[in-house]
């Protein structure tokens, strides 16, 4: 198996999240789900808070709005954000709000985006929404939003070309170049790394081991 096989069974975060993003209802969950990924907290942290969302409904603008902040709060905490829990329930509530009002919904936002700069420009206006959280949000719509067009992030073209990758890759394999180097490289789980002998920092170690030897 090559590295380009071995990534594609990577599965991508939303994937994970059991979101099909060719649906509109799943693309503002996905939305959702990359406020919480773009905080300073932990992938597993955000995950767990997002399936609580889900578990208690609150995956559309309109429930976000009827739950309210004293709600919000509460499920951000059940899942153990509590480090952001006031700010983000306060940006929910905002986002929702803005986007009701505003466009509607997530798709007619993209429709009336002129290019894709400008839906990124669009979607940072809402109160939350930097530029790490638009990155999240629109690297797994490639191809699926005709806009969605995003630069690749540092962290994906740093671990492209780690692994013998062009720029080109690190676009069509964003979602699992950030997720192999946060949950593999970072944390220096090597020889856990899907890559097997094709990761860089196994074959590093094979050969310290044979000089130890």
């Amino acid at each position: 198996m090559n590295v380009k096989e071995a990534l594609s069974k990577l599965q991508s975060y939303s994937k994970e999240l059991g979101l099909d993003l060719s649906k509109a209802e799943d693309r503002f969950k996905w939305f959702l789900a990359s406020v919480l990924f773009a905080k300073r907290i932990s992938a597993e942290t955000a995950k767990e808070t997002y399936l609580n969302f889900e578990q208690e409904d609150l995956t559309s603008p309109d429930a976000i709005l009827e739950a309210g902040w004293d709600r919000l709060v509460e499920v951000l905490d059940s899942g153990g954000y509590t480090r952001y829990d006031f700010s983000t329930a306060t940006n929910l509530l905002g986002i929702a709000k803005m986007l009701k009002e505003k466009y509607g919904d997530l798709e007619r936002l993209h429709a009336e985006s002129s290019s894709p700069t400008d839906l990124e420009r669009r979607l940072q206006e809402f109160k939350g929404v930097g530029p790490v959280g638009v990155n999240i949000f629109l690297r797994e719509l490639r191809g699926i939003w005709e806009k969605a067009k995003p630069k690749p992030s540092p962290i994906a073209v740093a671990t492209a070309q780690k692994i013998g990758l062009n720029p080109e890759d690190a676009k069509r394999y964003e979602s699992q170049l950030v997720r192999l180097n946060l949950e593999y490289c970072k944390k220096r789980r090597s020889s856990e790394c899907p890559l097997k002998d094709k990761c860089p920092d196994m074959v590093g170690t094979k050969s310290t081991n044979r000089i130890l030897l």
